[in-house]
């Protein structure tokens, strides 16, 4: 039995099955207390390949979509801003808008939770098999900018280009360097009705030329964008202001808690 255990996992590691050699000795065994058909058996230890191959695939997947921080809607405080419309949320975390090519602009004033939501919704793209990009406003356009030619232009521009879905985060947190309006246009344009892009903005749209530099590429960035997107206002208190009050709070009452430890007589055996 052992021969035939050993031959069974060398096999399976030349066929490079190592979701079925993992749990290999665990099915071969519960084959044996259950007398389980061979068809039976075969579907466990197909399974088990096909759940570590399903794992691995979202790993990359996520890791390529090179979110900011892991974002969830789990962990998203809906109680603190009530101006969140949570229904609406969940709504997109179906990512319809994704299999509909549509586009979502979530707009409101810094530190609402516009960045958590935009990445949580992309985190469940992800599960969903869908192919997603995450980038800041400042580094997609001083990526593109860098670029020294052409080409290499054209191949980064092309890596905005493919994902289902591209969120572009922190529009409007300050003015954009020249051209900016000229390469966000070129990437909505060619994502239009085509693929799906979701921006986040601390500005209201009416402001976008301003942040741009650029007034007409602003007009038809917004023209377009508009045209089958789902819009989000958020408004409310800041998290990071409530986060960081909670921080210097707690540091406080530990800072008199070691105040008082210091200044506390101590024990008639300590001072034996």
């Amino acid at each position: 039995m052992m021969n035939h255990t050993n031959h069974l996992k060398s096999q399976a590691q030349a066929l490079r099955l190592s979701g079925l050699l993992s749990t290999l000795d665990v099915r071969l065994q519960e084959a044996q207390s259950h007398r389980l058909a061979y068809s039976e058996f075969l579907e466990l230890v197909f399974q088990d390949e096909l759940n570590v191959r399903h794992q691995r695939q979202l790993a990359r997947r996520h890791k390529s979509a090179d979110f900011r921080e892991l974002r969830t809607l789990e962990t998203f405080d809906f109680g603190f801003n009530a101006s969140v419309n949570r229904a609406q949320i969940y709504q997109l975390a179906t990512c319809a808008f994704v299999r509909e090519r549509r586009d979502v602009l979530l707009v409101g004033p810094p530190g609402v939770g516009k960045s958590h939501l935009a990445q949580a919704i992309g985190a469940e793209a992800v599960k969903a098999g869908y192919v997603v990009l995450y980038r800041s406003i400042f580094d997609l356009v001083r990526e593109l900018l860098a670029q020294e030619s052409q080409a290499a232009e054209a191949r980064l521009l092309s890596k905005y280009l493919k994902p289902d879905l591209l969120i572009i985060d922190d529009m409007g947190l300050k003015v954009l360097p020249p051209k900016s309006g000229e390469i966000l246009l070129e990437i909505i344009m060619r994502r239009y009705e085509n693929r799906s892009t979701m921006m986040t903005s601390n500005r209201p749209i009416e402001e976008w030329g301003k942040l741009l530099s650029d007034v007409p590429a602003a007009s038809a960035i917004l023209d377009r964008l508009l045209h089958h997107a789902e819009i989000l206002p958020i408004q409310g208190r800041s998290y990071r202001l409530k986060e960081s009050a909670e921080e210097k709070t707690q540091r406080a009452a530990q800072g008199a808690g070691r105040e008082r430890s210091r200044t506390e007589p101590k024990s008639a055996a300590a001072r034996e």
